[in-house]
């Protein structure tokens, strides 16, 4: 179950926006449109949509420019290591790591589990040796196993959105059949995650509106 946020989030921006920058004015208001748009897929039951909305909105939170000369993929990730890196340290009251130890723990185990949500397995399926993926997949699980012990917020983030990344390819690109059951654990797993972290997100970034969240790559132009 999902407790809806864009209400309340809504109500906050309003009273408070007078005192954010331009560019992090633009970011919490695009994200909190796609929370709402998400929460709507969410009370019709559509969890392919509500997952792409989910994760719409969390692009307009965090997504920026990447150097002209950069690897999309690498510079991507460190855009989301740093981004997280910056909210661990705006969560003094640490909602984050309540989320995932506390609320989620059960949801983020599954997933990381989940061989058909890890990158490696897709691209095997593709080369000679179809289980090449194995040693990778048993590795990542090992690495996630310890952040979770440790309490590393930081490498659990990375580890849970990369995977959430592979379910959003899947969808976007046509790998996926609409509403199909092959996929719907994973996807409601999600949801879930995504709707209920991607509004803390937000709401960080609100409370902490002194802090630098970086220029979104499309701004507002007129010609």
């Amino acid at each position: 179950m999902i407790t809806h946020q864009y209400k309340v989030l809504r109500e906050k921006q309003k009273s408070i926006r007078e005192g954010f920058s331009d560019d992090l004015g633009l970011r919490v208001h695009r994200a909190l449109s796609w929370v709402g748009r998400a929460e709507e897929a969410v009370d019709q039951n559509d969890l392919d949509g509500a997952f792409i909305f989910y994760w719409i909105a969390f692009n307009a939170a965090y997504a920026g420019k990447l150097p002209e000369d950069a690897d999309a993929s690498l510079s991507e990730r460190v855009l989301l290591r740093d981004y997280f890196s910056a909210l661990l340290l705006a969560d003094s009251n640490r909602r984050i790591y309540g989320a995932i130890w506390q609320k989620f723990s059960g949801p983020i185990r599954v997933l990381l589990d989940n061989p058909y949500v890890f990158s490696p397995f897709w691209k095997s399926q593709r080369s000679a040796d179809k289980n090449s993926w194995m040693p990778r997949f048993d590795s990542a699980a090992s690495r996630a196993r310890t952040a979770i012990e440790r309490g590393d917020a930081q490498i659990v983030l990375e580890i849970v959105f990369d995977r959430l990344y592979v379910l959003r390819n899947q969808l976007v690109h046509g790998g996926s059949t609409c509403r199909s059951s092959v996929n719907r654990d994973q996807v409601g797993d999600g949801v879930r995650i995504l709707g209920w972290l991607v509004p803390i997100f937000i709401d960080l970034m609100m409370d902490n509106s002194d802090m630098d969240w970086g220029q979104p790559y499309y701004p507002v132009v007129s010609i």
